[in-house]
């Protein structure tokens, strides 16, 4: 048992939208990732997941019935987190070409992007 620093740990990949597993809590895990652009809408029936940005802003996308255009978007910023319920639609997206950096945590069998199959898709997260 040793302390972890994210700082570092985010120094060791370079690849976006390419989650990387730093530590796992009973059945859940803690992912770093780097994300930038637009990712992919997806939900995950069974799992709620926590987004915590760690450097930049993050824009969450969310399916909502109520709003006009049916998406609502949630902006995240650094030092805060979100979590996104299961079974809730989401498309998590940086703005102006910059990089953001989130921790995550979700449950182990957690699917990267649910039932969608997408080319970002990623089924097997380094361990660092």
């Amino acid at each position: 048992m040793k302390p972890i620093n994210i700082k570092d740990k985010f120094s060791k990949f370079s690849k976006n939208w390419h989650p990387h597993q730093i530590a796992v809590v009973d059945d859940m895990q803690v992912i770093l990732a780097k994300l930038k652009g637009e990712f992919v809408w997806h939900s995950h029936d069974d799992e709620d997941e926590l987004f915590q940005v760690i450097k930049g802003t993050l824009y969450m996308q969310l399916k909502d019935s109520e709003s006009d255009d049916g998406i609502r978007t949630e902006v995240i910023n650094e030092g805060e987190f979100i979590v996104v319920p299961k079974g809730v639609e989401h498309n998590p997206c940086t703005k102006n070409d910059e990089e953001v950096h989130v921790l995550l945590f979700e449950k182990l069998n957690t699917a990267h992007t649910g039932n969608v199959q997408h080319e970002r898709t990623q089924t097997e997260y380094p361990k660092i």
